[in-house]
Order: C-alpha cells, then structure tokens, then sequence
C-alpha cells in the first residue's frame, strides 16, 4: 500500500505573511496524523521562506509518524539535518529565486558534495532520498553515490494535459522500473493533486507520495480532516 506523507511548508508560509505564531505548521501536521497521514514532510530552505529550524524541532518531538526532511546542500542546512533526528532525509535542488522547487537535483553534477552528505546522514540513521527528474542518467547516478530512495519528480506530469500528461506518465513509470533495477527504492511528489494522483499511484513498486499544496489548499475549505481522507481515498482507490 502507497504510503501518504504530507508537506506542511504552506502551513508555515500563511504564519510567515504575517510573522504570527498561527497557523501552527505542528498543530495542522497533528491533525493530519490523526485523518490519516503516515508520514510528516518539511523543507528547511536557507532563506527560511516558511519551516523555521524551530518547527523542526518541534515536529519530530510530537509527531507520531515519520518525519522526512527536505534539505539543500548547502553546508549549514547539512549540518542542522545531522541533527534534528529526522527518520528520513530527501536532498532537493534549491534557489532563491523559485516559488517552489523547479526539476530535480542534478546528481551527476554533485556526485562529490552527494558522496560526503550522503554517508554522514545514513549515518544518523536517516534513510536518504535523491529528488530527481525521471531520467535514466540521473537515476544510474544515484545509484552510485549510494542512495537509498529516489524520489520522482511529478512535476512536469502534473502540469501536462492530453497525450503530453500520458508520455510524462511513461517516462515516470520506466523511470520507477530503471530505479528498482538499480537496487533503488521509489518515492514520488510535487504537484499532485486530487485530479491527478491516480495513475502515479500505480507506479512500479511506488512507497511513498510526498503532497503538500493541494491537500494545505483544500484544507481551507474542508478542513484538515476532510482534506487527507479524500486524498488517500484517491491514492488507494486507484483503478488498476
């Protein structure tokens, strides 16, 4: 069964617009254990756009499931994920000048900055996930500088419509299928919503999606509950 884990950033973005302590990105992110959610996603940028180290903290003291953590490589970012206990760690690119992350983390070109984070938060005994565009080359990389996970980025697939969206589907699944054959286990996310996270559900030996913004946006008009039951209601209901 494919697992939901869910991103609550967008939770702490509305607090930041006003630099209020409401609405509380750990508040909300208990309230989706209880509807449901098996797992608790957030990512800590550098220019602390939304997650504060201190929600960090806060989370993995009081969430009941698992905490995924998102980080760049940027060393102080690094350096915090070796500490904050995280039970996994996905390694994503990271600008400032994005809304939110734009295509998946170039391993090949950060195979040497990759060989050292890696180990060290293995080592921590997190599991590390590679946030990746579904492409053989990048896959084969990850496999070599020791990652546990990739996690598919949904994001092209979720922004396509007609034949494009079915060829972003084939492309997500032969890119599950190279993953699994190189010993790697998948993950998958961005962009997914309600109208769209059926077919990504089915992916080969899929674990795990990582949603935020949709299941945050419908919460304002259904309510946390409502929101995470109809998501995972997609997820498992997903014709095969």
């Amino acid at each position: 069964m494919v697992k939901l884990h869910i991103n609550v950033d967008h939770v702490a973005t509305v607090r930041q617009a006003r630099r209020e302590p409401f609405p509380d990105p750990v508040e909300w992110a208990l309230r989706a254990e209880r509807a449901g959610a098996e797992g608790i996603t957030c990512h800590l940028r550098v220019d602390r756009r939304h997650i504060q180290d201190a929600d960090v903290r806060a989370l993995r003291e009081r969430i009941a499931t698992r905490l995924n953590l998102e980080l760049s490589l940027a060393p102080e970012i690094v350096e915090f994920a070796l500490s904050s206990g995280a039970d996994a760690f996905c390694i994503v690119p990271e600008s400032r000048q994005e809304v939110t992350t734009e295509g998946g983390l170039d391993v090949i070109a950060e195979r040497k900055r990759l060989a050292e984070a890696i180990p060290a938060l293995a080592g921590r005994g997190g599991e590390v996930s590679l946030f990746i565009d579904p492409e053989p080359d990048q896959i084969e990389a990850s496999a070599e500088v020791g990652a546990l996970f990739v996690e598919l980025h949904t994001g092209r697939y979720a922004l396509a419509t007609g034949d494009a969206r079915v060829a972003e589907l084939e492309r997500l699944h032969l890119a599950a299928e190279k993953a699994l054959d190189h010993g790697l286990r998948v993950n998958a996310g961005h962009g997914l919503d309600l109208g769209n996270v059926a077919p990504v559900a089915l992916l080969p030996g899929l674990e795990e999606l990582n949603i935020g913004f949709a299941i945050v946006a419908e919460s304002l008009f259904t309510g946390v509950d409502d929101a995470v039951e109809r998501m995972l209601d997609a997820i498992r209901t997903a014709p095969g």
